[in-house]
């Protein structure tokens, strides 16, 4: 069982996160606290697997306490908060002091809404509690996942054989923000054209993007439906949305649209790795970073069997080896490298 403490000032949110964390088989709430003050009494009473945690609350902010907890007892810690747009940087700066993974507090809507937000809590949950134990939890089976075919049919490529153009595609999860930035600092301006897939709630991939944009040579924006796809630009899908490879004549493009979970995901990984082997092919450069669980494994193996250069990022160097090794099992990964090799392989293929 995956022992977890919720911490937030909202007992609405605590009572609701209860509600979906103890009805899985695989995990339960050992404690709630109101403020980070009250955290700290109980956490002497013994250390859970796994904290929730949220990052405006009373008498001490929730980047105060993470930073502290960092120091003192280095734990698991999925931010959970409401806060978009452009107070999302904060929750950046919580990845930064060591949280594991972001995810929006659940709020009432539609019977889908709430199904939805139920498997992305309880999964960022076992991917925390995974990179803690150093060990993969397989995911429950949601009723019906998914496959990319829900986004895009499967069918023979149509990229253009004799283009010399190479198309980068990368997907990530767990631990992915600072994957990514790491390959996308290494990248010279004049780079190949990058379309990334990160498991990120809305509102948040504006700001992650913006960061990515001050810190790279080349240029990051989040990406809106028919932005081309540009040498030296790399366009990240907005959360909540799918990201697709699209060809118009010798123009690539991406198409961001909406539809269901797929591989439990929105955006996914292998939606993404999907249309780049339809259409663009062994014309295509992808990576699999870390991550929980198996998005981006049959898109990958598509992308293999499509002629595309294919790599994973190693287990040494992950911080939660799912998605990669899932991939790999898959026989989609042509290589499994270090993190920090990866840019360098990802260019000399593109050449």
């Amino acid at each position: 069982m995956i022992d977890v403490i919720i911490v937030d000032d909202s007992a609405v949110v605590r009572q609701t996160l209860s509600e979906i964390i103890n009805s899985q088989t695989d995990m339960r709430v050992s404690a709630t606290a109101g403020d980070p003050y009250i955290a700290a009494d109980k956490l002497r009473q013994g250390l859970p697997d796994v904290m929730i945690l949220d990052v405006e609350m009373p008498r001490m902010d929730g980047l105060t306490f993470l930073r502290k907890l960092m120091s003192q007892h280095p734990m698991p810690v999925v931010v959970c908060s409401s806060l978009v747009g452009e107070r999302s940087d904060t929750h950046l700066k919580a990845l930064e002091l060591g949280a594991v993974d972001i995810i929006q507090k659940p709020a009432l809507g539609t019977r889908d809404f709430l199904r939805e937000a139920k498997v992305m809590i309880t999964d960022a949950v076992r991917a925390a509690a995974s990179a803690k134990v150093a060990k993969i939890l397989k995911p429950l089976e949601p009723t019906q996942k998914l496959t990319a075919d829900a986004m895009l049919a499967k069918g023979s490529p149509t990229a253009m054989s004799e283009t010399t153009d190479k198309i980068i595609v990368i997907g990530a999860s767990t631990g992915g923000t600072e994957a990514i930035r790491q390959v996308l600092e290494a990248m010279p301006g004049n780079c190949p054209p990058i379309a990334v897939v990160q498991h990120m709630p809305e509102g948040f991939t504006h700001s992650f993007s913006q960061r990515l944009n001050n810190l790279c040579r080349i240029n990051v924006k989040e990406a809106k439906d028919g932005d081309s796809l540009l040498r030296g630009h790399a366009l990240i899908a907005p959360g909540n949305h799918h990201m697709l490879v699209k060809r118009s004549g010798a123009r690539y493009y991406v198409e961001v649209k909406d539809g269901p979970l797929v591989s439990r995901h929105r955006p996914s990984v292998d939606v993404l790795f999907r249309s780049a082997a339809k259409y663009v092919g062994s014309n295509a450069v992808a990576a699999i970073l870390t991550g929980m669980g198996d998005d981006g494994a049959a898109g990958m193996k598509e992308l293999y069997d499509a002629g595309a250069w294919t790599c994973g990022q190693d287990e040494a160097s992950c911080i939660v080896y799912g998605m990669p090794k899932e991939a790999f099992l898959a026989g989609g990964v042509g290589q499994q490298l270090p993190l920090v090799h990866i840019a360098a392989n990802l260019l000399k293929a593109s050449n």
